[in-house]
């Protein structure tokens, strides 16, 4: 499997290095907990909070920045800004938030659903146990 990480926007530096490092460890994890098939190729798109509004309103009709957006055929679309306010707000570093945020889009892919509130907190819990697992 391929992973990319592109980076898009231009308000923050990120370390795109360390982030493809990270999403390329997640993959044997989250195949393990795959209900479905995992694309062959995964891009990580780092953006601005204007392009995911653009994104989050032409492909689900709902106006405003999001955290991730991802698309099933392994393209993960993350607003950088909106890790940054959160991080600010967690008190935690914009590079943690980024991973979550990763391996939140890594489970979609893996077939979880964030729609209701079990799904949302399992997908919370699965997302943290990744990143600690992966940090270590």
């Amino acid at each position: 499997m391929q992973v990319k990480v592109l980076n898009r926007q231009r308000k923050f530096q990120v370390p795109a290095g360390e982030l493809l490092t990270f999403a390329e460890q997640l993959v044997p994890l989250v195949s393990n907990l795959a209900s479905n098939k995992i694309t062959e190729e995964i891009v990580v798109v780092l953006v601005s909070d204007r392009k995911i509004s653009a994104i989050h309103q032409q492909f689900m009709a709902i106006a405003g920045a999001t955290d991730v957006i991802t698309f099933q055929h392994g393209e993960i679309v993350v607003s950088v800004e909106t890790a940054a306010r959160q991080a600010a707000e967690y008190k935690t570093d914009l590079f943690h938030e980024l991973r979550l945020y990763i391996a939140h889009g890594f489970l979609h892919l893996a077939g979880y659903d964030d729609h209701s509130e079990e799904g949302f907190r399992e997908m919370a819990k699965l997302q943290n146990e990744l990143v600690e697992r992966v940090e270590k």
